[in-house]
């Protein structure tokens, strides 16, 4: 199966995101791709409370009713393909978003929802401090998708840093594990690679990462990288850049059978308890 991840630079206008990810989709499925999977905060990056909910829409449900979420089902249907919204800004309440990955089936029908688990409320150094949980609402759920071609098991960006999430999704069939994100540029020098690389080997399954890289229009800087890896965990497409760009790879699910066959750590979990010594 021929997958793709964009790498974007999404910027504050929503318009002009969606027209470079029109743009992105069309080169992807032209170079084959079934599965094109695209960044956290496809259609807009923006950190000012008042500007992103002013050009966030909310979510009604199934009917696509939402103006960028329309846009993708109309896209994925155009290429018959399976195109995953990596995430997305939805107007949850009047003071919360929530931080959602859609994914569209090829004739076009939304077929799942995630709000992103994890929020990502960290204070890293050099000053830089980041609160999630201020401008968004956490999910609950954490969503495998299965379908005819493949089994999907899906998280956003913070959600690599809880290894037990992808084992849950791996123990329930899941042969691809995506996250789609936004790294910082700091945190994603120190461990974008090596988290990645441990969720696959860790449940011998294929990870997918689109990612957002560059310095935004709002101020922020991503890491890039967008990276496809092999259940037995070696990186087998990647752009080692933060410039938008169409990463395209081919994949083999039989693989994630044979690494699990191999090293059966996902059926090999011991009983245990934890007990604390103390020398006092």
């Amino acid at each position: 199966m021929r997958v793709a991840c964009l790498q974007m630079r999404s910027g504050i206008q929503v318009e002009k995101n969606l027209e470079t990810l029109e743009q992105m989709v069309a080169e992807a499925a032209r170079r084959g791709a079934k599965y094109i999977q695209t960044p956290e905060m496809t259609s807009l990056v923006q950190k000012k409370p008042k500007q992103l909910f002013a050009n966030i829409q909310p979510d009604e449900g199934r009917k696509n009713e939402n103006h960028v979420i329309d846009f993708a089902s109309r896209l994925a249907k155009r290429h018959k393909i399976w195109l995953h919204l990596g995430s997305i800004a939805i107007r949850a309440t009047p003071d919360k978003a929530a931080n959602r990955g859609i994914l569209f089936s090829p004739a076009g029908r939304r077929v799942a929802n995630y709000d992103k688990l994890h929020m990502f409320d960290v204070d890293l150094p050099n000053n830089e401090t980041w609160r999630e949980s201020s401008l968004y609402q956490a999910g609950d759920k954490a969503l495998i998708v299965e379908t005819d071609e493949f089994i999907l098991g899906m998280s956003i960006c913070y959600d690599l840093r809880f290894p037990g999430l992808y084992r849950s999704l791996a123990a329930a069939g899941a042969q691809i594990l995506t996250c789609p994100a936004a790294f910082t540029s700091q945190t994603g020098k120190a461990h974008w690679h090596t988290l990645l690389r441990a969720r696959a080997i860790e449940n011998g399954a294929f990870v997918i990462a689109a990612a957002q890289g560059g310095e935004h229009e709002d101020g922020r800087n991503t890491y890039g990288h967008s990276l496809i890896i092999n259940p037995w965990g070696e990186i087998i497409a990647e752009l080692d850049h933060d410039n938008p760009q169409v990463l395209i790879c081919d994949i083999v699910l039989s693989e994630v059978n044979a690494a699990r066959t191999r090293i059966p750590s996902l059926i090999s979990n011991a009983d245990f308890t934890t007990v604390k010594c103390s020398l006092e």
